[in-house]
């Protein structure tokens, strides 16, 4: 098929490179435009950006779809069909009609549960035991339209947002190709009107660990936040980011360790902090972390 792909971060790389191995004819990528990063702060392309160019593909970045001028060189690709994942703008009605099979939207979450910006993090967060993929024909609302195909996977009790995003990216591009393989045959199926829930855009005010919360509910947080924003911590004065944790035995007043190798006393219960990491300093698994930033026995954090 000739397809119109628009997409943005990581996630969306391996759908692009699914598509193209499928043989299906790129007709343009669709990406935001590079913004400005690093310590130099020069302009940088989207991951999907910097793949369609090492891929030969042509690429657009424009800050709108609104204008007739987009709307009328959208329509001139003459596309099949448009694939969209976390492109990152609102598609007005006259790009979502221009592709002759409309716009297919890939979505990381068991629609219709989390609808919206953040889907995997709500999903750890949630303490959901499941969440998966949907192949979603689009329409004007957020996340509203019928589905074609759908797929469900567990949920990993210590799984973070990192971990779960690169799973769900290998599945949806996977999906992808079988629902245009399939299209002519494809009912698309409307989303029931319960079991509706929104998935928040992150805000960093969430990644502050309070450790009067019980174990169960932190270690969630954790994971959900995990690589970002991260969650996080004090220790004497410093901040700790913690990026993994796992459920642990053990009690005491919140947020004491109970031994010297990151088991940390909760509201309820208690947990074991897997990976951390200090400002300045890379990601480290808890045995090396603990080697140049010791936590002993006793040691309050938070505050």
């Amino acid at each position: 098929m000739r397809v119109i792909f628009m997409g943005s971060p990581d996630f969306s790389v391996p759908v692009l490179d699914a598509l193209v191995q499928a043989g299906h004819e790129i007709a343009a990528v669709y990406c935001q435009p590079p913004r400005p990063a690093g310590r130099g702060k020069k302009d940088r392309p989207t991951p999907v950006h910097a793949r369609a160019l090492d891929l030969g593909l042509e690429v657009r970045h424009p800050v709108s779809l609104k204008s007739d001028e987009e709307t009328a060189a959208f329509a001139a690709l003459n596309a099949d069909v448009a694939v969209v994942v976390a492109y990152g703008l609102i598609l007005p009605q006259a790009i979502l009609d221009a592709p002759k099979a409309g716009c297919l939207n890939i979505h990381a979450s068991l629609l219709p549960r989390w609808r919206g910006a953040a889907p995997i993090h709500r999903a750890i967060m949630a303490g959901d035991a499941q969440t998966g993929i949907c192949i979603m024909q689009m329409e004007a609302g957020l996340d509203t339209g019928p589905v074609l195909l759908r797929e469900a996977t567990d949920i990993g009790a210590t799984e973070t947002t990192g971990q779960l995003h690169d799973r769900l990216s290998a599945m949806g591009a996977a999906l992808i190709v079988t629902a245009l393989d399939r299209l002519p045959e494809l009912t698309p199926q409307p989303q029931p009107e319960d079991g509706v829930t929104y998935a928040a855009k992150i805000d960093k005010a969430e990644a502050a660990v309070d450790w009067t919360k019980s174990a169960s509910e932190i270690t969630r947080q954790i994971n959900g936040l995990s690589p970002f924003p991260g969650a996080w911590t004090m220790q004497d004065g410093q901040r700790i980011k913690l990026l993994a944790a796992a459920p642990a035995t053990g009690n005491g007043p919140a947020g004491t360790a109970l031994d010297d190798a990151l088991t940390i006393a909760c509201g309820q219960g208690a947990l074991t902090i897997t990976r951390a990491q200090r400002a300045g300093k890379g990601a480290q698994d808890a045995a090396p972390f603990l080697l140049g930033n010791p936590v002993p026995r006793g040691t309050q954090l938070g505050g």
